[in-house]
C-alpha cells in the first residue's frame, strides 16, 4: 500500500501521490476493494460524501432524474435548480446562488461576485482580496493566489495580483491590511488543508466588524466546512455574523459534483446575464441530488444526530491525545472536521500509511495535523472502530 511514484505505470498524469488501492463499492460508512476487504472511510473523498456511500436517498435521486432529464445548460430554466437555490438562500439568510462544479470554481465566481459589486459601487480601485495565512481555497490560476500554500504555486507563475494574505486568527493584522483598496475579506471558517484550524473565538466576528468599517464584503469558504459537518448547516452559523457571500462545494452534492455561491441581493443583480457562466453548472444531475442532501440535512433531528456524533468522536480524540502525549500535540478543528496535530517526529504521511494498513482511511493535512473527516452518518460503533485503530497504532508507532 505505499505510494505510487509519480512516474507511475498508468496513463494518468501524474498529478497525484495515490495510495496502491482501488475500490469497486461503498456502503454506508465503508469501502470495500475487490477481493471485498473493508476499509473504514473517515476520510469521505475529502468531506464528500456526506451521507457516506451508496445512500439510498442519493441513490434513488440520481436514478430517477437520469431516466427523465440529464443536462440542458443555463439557456433554459431548470426547476430543481431553483427549487434548490430558494432553499439555500433561504437557510443562509441571503438572496442570490450561482452553481457551478467544484469548489475552486465557486471561490473564483465569489471572488468575481466581490470585485464586480465593489466596481460598481466604488470604482476599479476596490478589487483586492485579503486571505488568511495557511488558507486553501483551490488550484485555479486565481485561487492559487488567494491560498497560502507557496509550493502550490511553484513553476505556475506570474500569478493574478490583488490577493494578500495575513495570520488567520489575528485582528489586528488584518485591520492593518484592509484599505479603500480591499474589496472583500475571504475565510474559512474551519481551515481544512490548512491543518484543521477552527477560527478562534471571536474571529469571525471581529471580521465582519472590521469589512463593515471599511466597506469590504465577507465571504464564508464553507467548501469543506459547510453542509452539516460542524453540526451547523454553515459553520459560520455558530457565530452570529452574516457573510455577503457562502461558498459551498463537497458535501453540497453528497458525492455529485457540485459548488454554489450565495450572495446578497445587491451583490447577485451586479451580476448581469454573460458576467459569469458554467456550462455544466446546476444540471438537473447535479440539481436532484443536492436538493436529496438538503433534505435529509433537513430532516427533524438530523443535525442533533450529528452532534451527538461530534460529541462522541470529540471525546475519543481527546482520550487518544492524553493516552499519547509524546506523539498527539493537540486536538484541532470543529464538529467532524477534526484534527490530530501529531509531534514533530512523527510524520503524518507515515502514521496515514499505518492507519490504512489498520483498515482506516484518514487525510493528512499541513502543520503535520492527521485529519478526520467522517461522514455524518457514522455509527457509535464505526467510532469506536476508528478509535481502536487510531489506539493501535499509535501504540505501535516510534517517535525518532
Amino acid at each position: 500500500m505505499a505510494i505510487q511514484s509519480p512516474l507511475s505505470d498508468t496513463a494518468v498524469m501524474p498529478t497525484y501521490g495515490r495510495a496502491d488501492l482501488s475500490f469497486v463499492r461503498g456502503e454506508g460508512s465503508w469501502l470495500y476493494t475487490a477481493d471485498d476487504t473493508a476499509y473504514l472511510d473517515c476520510a469521505t473523498g475529502i468531506a464528500v460524501n456526506l451521507f457516506g456511500h451508496n445512500h439510498p436517498r442519493l441513490v434513488q435521486a440520481l436514478h430517477s432524474q437520469a431516466a427523465l432529464l440529464w443536462h440542458t445548460s443555463n439557456l433554459y430554466r431548470i426547476p430543481e435548480q431553483e427549487r434548490l437555490a430558494e432553499r439555500l438562500a433561504a437557510h443562509a439568510g441571503l438572496d442570490h446562488v450561482f452553481f457551478c462544479n467544484s469548489g475552486a470554481e465557486a471561490n473564483e465566481a465569489a471572488v468575481k461576485m466581490a470585485r464586480r459589486f465593489q466596481n460598481r459601487q466604488s470604482g476599479e480601485q476596490r478589487y483586492k482580496i485579503i486571505c488568511a495565512g495557511g488558507s486553501f481555497h483551490g488550484r485555479t490560476l486565481a485561487m492559487l493566489a488567494a491560498t497560502d500554500k507557496p509550493l502550490f504555486r511553484d513553476g505556475f507563475g506570474p500569478m493574478p495580483e490583488g490577493f494578500e494574505h495575513v495570520p488567520f486568527g489575528n485582528l489586528n493584522s488584518l485591520r492593518d491590511a484592509l484599505s479603500d483598496e480591499v474589496a472583500a475579506i475571504m475565510v474559512e471558517p474551519v481551515q481544512g488543508e490548512g491543518g484543521a484550524n477552527a477560527a478562534p473565538k471571536g474571529y469571525l466576528e471581529g471580521v465582519r466588524k472590521a469589512a463593515d468599517e471599511f466597506g469590504c464584503l465577507v465571504i464564508a469558504d464553507e467548501v469543506q466546512s459547510g453542509m452539516g459537518r460542524t453540526g451547523h448547516l454553515f459553520a459560520y452559523q455558530a457565530t452570529d455574523i452574516q457573510p455577503d457571500l457562502v461558498v459551498l462545494a463537497k458535501g453540497l452534492g453528497g458525492g455529485f459534483p457540485v459548488g454554489a455561491v450565495i450572495a446578497r441581493r445587491d451583490i447577485g443583480e451586479a451580476m448581469g446575464p454573460g458576467s459569469h457562466g458554467s456550462t455544466f453548472g446546476g444540471n438537473p444531475l447535479a440539481m436532484a441530488v443536492a436538493n436529496a442532501v438538503l433534505d435529509g440535512l433537513e430532516e427533524d433531528g438530523f443535525l442533533q444526530t450529528v452532534q451527538a456524533r461530534i460529541d462522541r468522536l470529540d471525546q475519543h480524540l481527546h482520550e487518544l491525545a492524553a493516552a499519547y502525549p509524546d506523539k498527539i500535540v493537540e486536538v484541532r478543528g470543529s464538529g467532524l472536521l477534526r484534527g490530530l496535530r501529531l509531534a514533530d517526529n512523527l510524520a503524518v504521511g507515515d502514521v496515514t500509511a499505518a492507519l490504512r494498513e489498520r483498515h482506516l482511511l484518514c487525510v493528512p493535512a499541513a502543520e503535520n495535523v492527521l485529519r478526520l473527516l467522517p461522514p455524518l452518518t457514522i455509527s457509535e460503533t464505526e467510532l469506536a472502530t476508528a478509535r481502536s485503530a487510531l489506539e493501535a497504532c499509535f501504540s505501535e508507532q516510534k517517535t525518532a
